[in-house]
């Protein structure tokens, strides 16, 4: 074993009892599509005389935190989204309008003078000469309307709001306030006022309002001078409370201090349920899928595909120990994610034993360690690029996502930095130990790599002339594409609520009900403009425009009456202004994917190459939206997640093509291009092959096993590989050979893989460590 070799055991073996200990010790943090929850997205709007800033916005948070507490929900999180959205996570809310109320209540808190009693219609304002005046004629607690004069006070200035039970007065329970230092003076001021009016006047009254809406109009008591008021310690509001009336009116007080209003713009509540059979099911998918990606690349590779599997099973500990540590959330795409890298780990093993493969077919007498060797070394370039595209897409949806699409960004590229880990040195370290053995080097049906593949040698002996008439394949290309457009235009695009707005809720029901008898029963309950269908196992789901939890809650009685116990699994609400900004973000996504990854391979690449693997690229995006258009299906976010991972794929494809044209070329610079790009795919087409089936036995997995849930992320997957697939052979490298006719540019130059080796020499090859040199 050489130092190198040690070296990545003992590296490989302190990770993995890291990682182990990790997942022994700590408990991932779910998101609530797992755990169930509701979960809030507000937007912070501006005022007349206040902006929604990020000071605002953080004091406004701070305010809600204190109305949410008194909710008693267990463990609520409140983080700031950007300048002015706030996102509410409540774990185990599954009806969301006592919440929805309390956060509701935007508007700012404010104390006015009472002028008299009201004259105009309650809840109006009052047409005033002023068309500026906030004067109000609002009903008071009993319903009496009343004539309030101009704010005096905003609720920004109360300090502190509780409530009590007053034992020894006899005043039962009551609320006492207290101000900060200028508002103090000013409620001073105000009771002052209202204390020069005769007992029992409207005018001796002081309103408190919130939201348009009279909470207290408290008279000023008795004892208190005219022009003395009452001092902000002083102040206490009587009245027939009861213990969770003064609560109530406390926390009003002291929560309703909003410094700005702020607008629902999304609300997502998942059932328990619906997590737990998520979590089910992709476990599942991920044990039939990793177990059938093991036993592919071993029958394949035979020992040192056994050895890759089993470091696929340290990539799944490592992955999922570092998604632990870093306190990542899980969420449903994240989870999805992290299943389907799996199935892509085995790519980096994959180069490497073809490449490996190479070696001992063009030099036999080779060693079995030093041809696993070069296959690492010449494997690289292809492992960098092809895992940077991926590291791209995932940047991407991390950056320009929204929500738990976020949390698929950020597993996806935890997952390629693990298979990273889990290809270069433990499954190296595997293999070189295992190379070592004279057993293994002997006998070469047992180690997997010193005979070429079946497909390979087929393919060898054959030589298909692939791309002597290459226009073919981008005829073929383009009727494809002209199939996938006529789909969006016939058809059209299925844009889920996420980019539409309104409400989508799913409900599952104790007794069978068909489409047509749900529909009617919700139309006659005055939802005639709801879109009924099935979904899941005879669950119902329903698509309607605007509608509050109140229409919900009515709507979902409508389906007992019918369905027996109805329970709400799944429901979505977004507002028009935010569907509209999500469907332009995933516009701008498609659009910054397309420019990142152009860039990034004209820099690695021609640009001819660069240029050829954008357009097979967009191709692939535009057949699977097309795919998606005829089959009906829903597109969404988590649909944009999974056309970003087909953005990555298409390209990590084309990359490792186009990394074996460039050395081919170089190295054969006389050499026709079309027969470079020809050699060029049957040496990699068997990498390409293997690749896919390993993400394609996961994607199976999780299309059968996933539910509706995860069946449309799978689906958009399978046909993105399949179309990538295709597209990196039949598309990407005709396009390159079509503008390589009109470039000028030169062939690459001669590759070398290696440091110090000065130009215009050859480097000496590093002699294998078990060969003295002797020739005979």
């Amino acid at each position: 074993m050489t130092r190198a070799t040690a070296v990545r055991a003992v590296l490989a073996v302190a990770v993995l009892l890291a990682s182990v200990f990790i997942t022994l010790t700590m408990s991932p943090r779910l998101g609530l599509d797992l755990q169930g929850g509701t979960r809030i997205v507000l937007q912070a709007r501006d005022t007349a005389t206040v902006e929604a800033d990020r000071e605002t916005t953080d004091r406004t948070l701070e305010v809600l935190r204190q109305r949410i507490d008194s909710l008693g929900v267990a463990e609520p999180a409140l983080t700031r989204s950007g300048e002015d959205r706030i996102i509410v996570e409540l774990p185990d809310v599954q009806d969301p309008r006592q919440a929805a109320e309390v956060i509701g209540r935007t508007a700012q808190l404010t104390f006015h003078a009472v002028e008299g009693p009201g004259t105009d219609q309650p809840e109006e304002k009052t047409p005033d000469t002023d068309p500026d005046s906030d004067r109000l004629t609002l009903p008071d607690e009993q319903g009496r309307s009343l004539a309030l004069g101009e704010p005096r006070l905003s609720g920004a200035g109360v300090e502190d709001a509780t409530a009590a039970f007053d034992s020894q007065g006899g005043a039962g329970w009551t609320v006492s306030l207290e101000f900060r230092k200028g508002a103090g003076q000013d409620w001073k001021k105000l009771t002052g006022e209202a204390a020069c009016h005769p007992a029992g006047d409207d005018r001796r009254r002081v309103a408190i309002v919130l939201d348009e809406k009279v909470i207290s109009s408290p008279q000023v008591d008795p004892s208190v001078g005219c022009r003395v008021g009452l001092p902000s310690g002083a102040t206490q509001i009587t009245g027939s409370f009861s213990a969770d009336e003064a609560r109530d009116l406390a926390l009003l007080i002291k929560g309703g201090a909003l410094p700005v209003p702020v607008e629902i713009v999304e609300q997502r509540t998942v059932g328990p349920t619906l997590g737990a059979a998520a979590i089910d099911a992709s476990a599942q998918a991920a044990l039939i899928g990793a177990a059938a990606t093991a036993l592919f690349i071993t029958v394949v590779y035979r020992l040192f595909g056994a050895l890759a599997a089993v470091a696929l099973g340290a990539y799944g500990v490592i992955s999922y120990a570092a998604l632990v540590a870093l306190g990542v959330t899980l969420t449903l795409p994240g989870l999805a994610g992290f299943v389907l890298a799996i199935g892509m780990a085995v790519d980096a093993n994959v180069l490497v034993f073809e490449r490996a493969r190479e070696e001992c077919a063009d030099r036999p007498t080779r060693s079995l360690r030093a041809a696993l060797t070069t296959g690492f070394q010449k494997a690289w370039s292809a492992v960098a690029d092809s895992n940077a595209t991926t590291l791209i897409a995932a940047g991407l949806l991390f950056f320009l996502g929204s929500g738990p699409v976020k949390g698929f960004g950020v597993t996806l590229a935890i997952g390629v930095v693990a298979s990273m880990f889990s290809a270069l040195v433990i499954a190296r370290a595997f293999t070189e130990i295992a190379a070592n053995s004279r057993f293994v080097s002997d006998y070469r049906g047992v180690n997997g790599i010193a005979r070429p593949g079946a497909v390979r040698t087929w393919l060898v002996r054959k030589d298909p002339k692939l791309f002597r008439r290459s226009a073919r394949w981008l005829v073929v290309s383009a009727a494809l594409v002209v199939v996938a457009v006529a789909g969006i235009v016939v058809r059209g695009v299925d844009l889920g609520v996420e980019f539409t707005g309104g409400r989508l809720v799913e409900y599952s029901t104790s007794r069978p009900v068909d489409v047509e008898t749900a529909r009617d029963s919700i139309a006659a309950a005055g939802f005639g403009d709801a879109e009924v269908t099935t979904a899941g196992d005879g669950d119902l789901s329903v698509r309607t425009g605007k509608l509050d939890n109140d229409g919900e809650h009515a709507l979902r009685a409508a389906l007992a009456e019918e369905g027996g116990e109805t329970t709400k699994v799944r429901d979505e609400l977004i507002g028009p202004s935010l569907g509209d900004e999500l469907r332009r973000n995933a516009l701008i996504a498609l659009g910054v994917a397309v420019a990142v990854q152009l860039a990034y391979l004209a820099v690695r690449f021609r640009w001819t190459f660069a240029v050829a693997s954008v357009v097979a690229m967009v191709h692939d995006v535009i057949l699977v939206v097309g795919a998606f258009a005829w089959l009906g299906r829903p597109v969404d976010g988590i649909f944009l997640a999974a056309l970003l991972t087909v953005i990555g794929y298409s390209v990590n494809d084309s990359v490792v093509v186009f990394d074996r044209v460039r050395e081919l070329w170089g190295a054969n610079r006389r050499t026709p291009l079309d027969t470079i790009a020809r050699r060029a795919v049957l040496q990699t087409v068997p990498r390409t092959v293997n690749t896919g089936m390993g993400a394609l036995f996961i994607l199976a997995a999780l299309a059968v096993l996933g539910g509706d849930s995860l069946a449309d992320f799978a689906l958009a997957l399978l046909i993105g590989i399949v179309v990538g697939t295709w597209s990196s052979v039949f598309t990407a490298v005709p396009g390159a050979l079509a503008l390589e006719r009109s470039a000028k540019a030169p062939p690459p130059p001669v590759p070398w893989k290696g440091k110090g080796a000065p130009r215009g020499k050859t480097r000496a090859a590093r002699r294998d460590p078990l060969d003295n040199g002797a020739r005979v």
